[in-house]
């Protein structure tokens, strides 16, 4: 009983804080009517990432006064389904959604269509050698479950384990006080770099499979996807992306976290609610990430103007950090924002 009263006590008090969404909404794709030049520098892919590159690239374009300088645009990774001319004289493509159909674009594509990838994983033996990872700023992932649902407020890694690979399957396998009810897993869609990330941290560093329980296909962190409203589901969220939607009113449309609260894994908090920022507990865990944006090795070396906005000392680590706080990351030293990692 004193378990079941726990939970709820602190679930309820996760809802709350839902109360506390600040007003504003978030930067979407070049403005109306702006059709990036050729020679403006344009990203795609991670839906994680899309509203703070966004925001980063519209605040470095203010900063412009030559109006022959390349711009940044960034192209959000939703709707699904529909296509984009990233600049003028680009051939018209199905838009990125995900890191790793960003990274994809790299390949299939030169900088006459795209030039850059977000990325919300870091590199991977499978992508190209020649691709440059340039992080930009640090998230966490925790996993998140309706408010009002049966998921308990802790999960440690063995039962995240347990439940993506369908070895446990009912609340009452990880608690005798939780419901008798059927757990409904949910992940991103096979692209998502969040459900790459996920699924390798919950397996101690190698990539779990996901069991046949598990529903694949949902928009990475959108809470208000309805089937994501059932009271046993639970699925991986950016920590960072949430903390813009709950606590600085960046999620708009469907870009919000609905009826779903975050929650603890092993014990640790993701969110310092008076700070509103990932909690220093959360970010020293595995669960914590580097976020990129990717490039090709080609040019990010022979390009001067792209490492004066995207490297170390460059424009967008030297004046980033209040885009990257409001919408709930954690900026990197000095040493470590712009620095190239490859695969």
């Amino acid at each position: 009983m004193r378990k079941t009263a726990a939970k709820l006590l602190t679930v309820a008090a996760l809802a709350t804080s839902i109360a506390t969404v600040a007003g504003g909404t978030a930067v979407a794709d070049p403005a109306a009517g702006v059709t990036p030049r050729a020679i403006d520098f344009v990203g795609t892919g991670s839906d994680t990432t899309q509203a703070v590159v966004n925001q980063l690239a519209a605040d470095y374009n203010a900063s412009l006064t030559d109006p022959n300088a390349p711009r940044v645009y960034s192209w959000d990774a939703t709707p699904t389904g529909t296509t984009i001319t990233p600049k003028a004289g680009a051939a018209t493509i199905a838009r990125p959604n995900g890191s790793g159909a960003g990274i994809k674009a790299l390949t299939t594509y030169t900088n006459t269509t795209v030039d850059f990838a977000r990325s919300s994983r870091g590199p991977q033996p499978t992508d190209p050698t020649t691709d440059d990872f340039v992080s930009l700023a640090k998230d966490a992932v925790a996993w998140a479950a309706p408010a009002t649902g049966n998921a308990p407020a802790n999960l440690t890694t063995a039962n995240l384990k347990d439940i993506f690979t369908c070895a446990v399957t009912n609340w009452n396998q990880i608690d005798p006080a939780l419901p008798n009810a059927t757990i409904k897993p949910f992940l991103p869609q096979a692209d998502s770099g969040t459900r790459s990330f996920f699924l390798t941290t919950i397996g101690g560093g190698v990539a779990v499979t996901p069991g046949g329980c598990v529903v694949s296909g949902t928009q990475e962190n959108q809470g208000s996807d309805t089937a994501l409203a059932d009271p046993n589901a639970l699925v991986p969220y950016s920590v960072a992306h949430y903390i813009g939607q709950v606590y600085y009113g960046k999620g708009s449309g469907t870009d919000v976290q609905g009826p779903l609260t975050i929650r603890n894994v092993n014990g640790v908090v993701p969110v310092d609610t008076a700070a509103k920022t990932i909690s220093t507990a959360f970010a020293a865990t595995p669960y914590s990430r580097v976020v990129y944006n990717v490039f090709r090795d080609s040019e990010w070396t022979s390009n001067a103007t792209l490492r004066a906005i995207f490297g170390k000392g460059g424009w967008l680590c030297t004046n980033g950090a209040n885009d990257l706080k409001s919408y709930g990351f954690l900026p990197l030293s000095s040493f470590a924002c712009g620095a190239v990692t490859h695969s």
